[in-house]
């Protein structure tokens, strides 16, 4: 199967590092126009460009935060300023509140649920009128595994990934009249800079690969490969749905028994 997204205009969100780099540069990797959409870009190519940690500058980056409908708003009429639509719309951005429901504080809880509820809404509500203009497109939102199994101490990025299922579900009923696909994917363990699940001593890696029929860390090009998958043609009548991308994660009660553990 050929999966041909050349020149479709891509929006990832939380674009500037980790996973939402990955996929960005997957995008570009395909032919697509990408728009990196983050609050700031720490590394600057000498002509102004993100450089991502492959060294290799993307074509367009903008600053917005998608907790302010002003800067979302202003960010998206960049988007189509300079690119003429929006094909696709990845949103990656998303942060990790841990605590306790005994001791997670208010401020924690409201910016889990305004980054990756909220952001997810904000960006959604502003491309929505492009694409139907268009009378076709892709939004895909990051939910987690959180949302199917939530862990002690993530109530607020449980709930907030809870939400983004259920939002997804919503809008891919109300954008369907418009040919406009909306999805979402639940990733299982990426190691990264917020959860730290490299650094952690080995035995307690082992306890977390345990839980896994794949048995080994997730990397971001498994969830772009499936990103890629849904902004395509193939995928045209899946929507309204949750896309488990987590390697088999308590698919069943002790999947390490199948390693030999």
């Amino acid at each position: 199967m050929h999966l041909d997204l050349t020149d479709r205009v891509v929006v990832v969100t939380g674009a500037a590092r980790g996973i939402g780099a990955v996929i960005a540069e997957r995008f570009v990797a395909e032919g697509c126009r990408v728009a990196a959409l983050d609050l700031g870009f720490p590394d600057v190519a000498d002509d102004g460009g993100a450089v991502p940690d492959d060294g290799h500058a993307l074509p367009d980056r903008i600053v917005c935060d998608v907790t302010d409908p002003a800067s979302v708003r202003a960010a998206v009429a960049t988007v189509v300023e300079r690119h003429g639509t929006v094909d696709v719309l990845v949103n990656n951005a998303g942060i990790d509140v841990e605590g306790t429901v005994a001791d997670l504080g208010w401020e924690g809880w409201r910016r889990c649920m305004d980054v990756n509820a909220g952001g997810t809404f904000l960006v959604s509500q502003a491309v929505a009128p492009v694409m139907q203009a268009a009378g076709r497109g892709r939004i895909i939102n990051a939910a987690s595994f959180a949302a199917i199994v939530p862990s002690v101490g993530s109530a607020a990025y449980a709930a907030s990934k809870a939400a983004v299922v259920q939002f997804t579900r919503v809008l891919a009923s109300e954008l369907g009249p418009w040919d406009i696909t909306v999805n979402a994917y639940a990733p299982g363990m990426v190691p990264t800079a917020m959860n730290g699940f490299a650094d952690m001593p080995p035995d307690r890696q082992d306890r977390l690969l345990d839980t896994l029929s794949l048995r080994r860390w997730e990397t971001a090009d498994d969830v772009a490969d499936l990103l890629v998958f849904l902004a395509s043609d193939a995928a045209g009548y899946i929507t309204g749905t949750l896309v488990d991308v987590s390697g088999g994660k308590l698919a069943t009660q002790i999947p390490a028994r199948a390693h030999g553990r």
